[in-house]
């Protein structure tokens, strides 16, 4: 029976995998993690933004060790992945074991502090404050690494409420600490298109040491805040520029900085701003293959195209794609449901429905059908081979007869066999002469002698034990 094919969802393919599948392909090459063509990272929480006083090696090591957390199926006391993999999500091209492990003991003495004491007093002993370790143990053994993270952290990990994508392909491209520092910071902050004013003191802080020259604030804007601004123009998915201002209007210290943030026309803007980031863009990129106008179009309208919706346009799509409905472009297709709201009616959700399970059933009788066939040629194979065998042993027992008969005996079962119908059918097939036949003939010769014991057989069945 005709029917259209029912809208097949296809299995997932995992952060995780995806990762594992492009370390495989590039690390071979030499390709490094940023020169990746597809998006490797996860939903952060904005909590881990307060990190500071870290250099860039050990921000590129704390990711790598996050995104693993992040993407593992179940909760673990340890993690334990190919030391290469972790190296090639870090971007940490050198052979050099003993620089990573001064890396990996830096990102084991950087802590996170959360704490409701105001800076401008004391703490007093209703404060709260909680300093936690960002990553426990590590260890490296036989081209393996290990680590552990507080199990207090996990749940931030694993499952953000205020969060925001980190592209490890973005952040492992940062050479400029300060650059990647500012990038943490500002990532949660460009929805709304600007931070809060920022004391200076404070962001010298965020990338670890600095040169005694930060501290006067010309030279920290030529040499620390200028460069690290042009290389997040160049390198990541948002436009930033900044803004100062002085301590007082009667001081010419300046002591504050804002940032104004802007996402870039770009797919990686989009794929900043999707809360299932990974999934949804491999479908709109490789499923639907969007241009970077389209992804602009939708990075645009968030606030309404929220991930829903781009799910249900998706969903409504692929319906009229399987109906032969959409005769152009798929991915225009899936524009115009995006603006105009297109969504599958509960009507169509049950015809759907009803099309699967008359398909299914009739797939089953199908198969019930085959696999009754297939019952009966076994069991007449069966037969068949059970009848082969017993005419083998039939045969068998009636050449040993012939062969213990005396000469007479013998030439008589010749001679009846040849006279009779079966050895006459069997003589005109084989186009033989009675005549020619003797018995050094038919001994030779494996169907007269198969035949002949058949024959003789059947004339001394009774006589012989079962």
């Amino acid at each position: 029976m005709a029917a259209e094919t029912p809208v097949e969802t296809k299995a997932r393919t995992t952060p995780r995998q995806m990762a594992l599948a492009l370390f495989e392909d590039m690390f071979d090459l030499g390709t490094s993690i940023n020169e990746a063509n597809r998006e490797i990272g996860y939903q952060r929480n904005n909590f881990f933004t307060e990190i500071v006083n870290m250099g860039l090696a050990a921000r590129r090591f704390l990711d790598a060790a996050y995104f693993i957390v992040a993407q593992e199926p179940e909760v673990i006391d340890q993690y334990d992945v190919e030391l290469n993999y972790f190296k090639w999500l870090m971007r940490y091209d050198s052979r050099n074991l003993k620089h990573l492990r001064t890396i990996a003991d830096e990102a084991q003495n950087a802590k996170i502090r959360v704490t409701n004491t105001p800076s401008d007093r004391d703490p007093a002993e209703d404060d709260i404050w909680v300093q936690v370790q960002l990553i426990g143990m590590v260890a490296m053994h036989r081209g393996r690494i290990r680590f552990d993270v507080h199990h207090s952290l996990i749940p931030h990990i694993r499952d953000p409420r205020k969060s925001h994508w980190l592209s490890l392909r973005i952040s492992t491209a940062f050479t400029r600490s300060l650059a990647r520092a500012i990038y943490d910071k500002v990532l949660p902050s460009v929805p709304t298109g600007r931070t809060d004013w920022i004391k200076l003191d404070e962001m010298r802080t965020w990338p670890g040491k600095m040169g005694a020259n930060a501290s006067i604030f010309k030279y920290f804007k030529r040499d620390w805040l200028e460069p690290a601004v042009r290389e997040i123009n160049e390198i990541s998915d948002i436009e930033l520029s900044y803004e100062t201002r002085t301590e007082s209007t009667s001081s010419k210290k300046v002591d504050r900085i804002r940032f104004l943030l802007g996402r870039k026309d770009t797919a990686d803007a989009v794929m900043a701003s999707l809360s299932d980031a990974s999934q949804i863009y491999k479908i709109l990129k490789d499923e639907f293959n969007l241009s970077t106008r389209q992804f602009t179009e939708i990075s645009e309208n968030r606030e309404t195209w929220n991930d829903d919706r781009i799910l249900q346009a998706i969903e409504y799509t692929r319906f009229k794609l399987n109906r032969g409905q959409v005769k152009k472009s798929p991915s225009g297709y899936l524009m115009k449901a995006l603006r105009d709201n297109w969504r599958m009616s509960e009507a169509e959700r049950t015809m759907v429905q009803v099309q699967t399970k008359l398909l299914t059933d009739e797939a089953e009788k199908e198969a019930e059908k085959v696999a009754a066939k297939s019952t009966v040629e076994r069991s007449v194979a069966s037969r068949d081979e059970e009848t082969r065998v017993r005419m083998n042993e039939e045969s068998r027992q009636g050449r040993e007869h012939y062969q213990a008969a005396d000469d007479k005996s013998r030439k008589e079962h010749v001679r009846s066999w040849l006279t009779s119908k079966e050895g006459k059918l069997v003589l005109r097939r084989m186009k033989l002469e009675p005549a020619a036949v003797t018995e050094d003939v038919i001994f030779n010769t494996p169907d007269l002698s198969w035949y002949l014991g058949q024959f003789v057989f059947g004339r001394i069945k009774s006589a012989i034990p079962r």
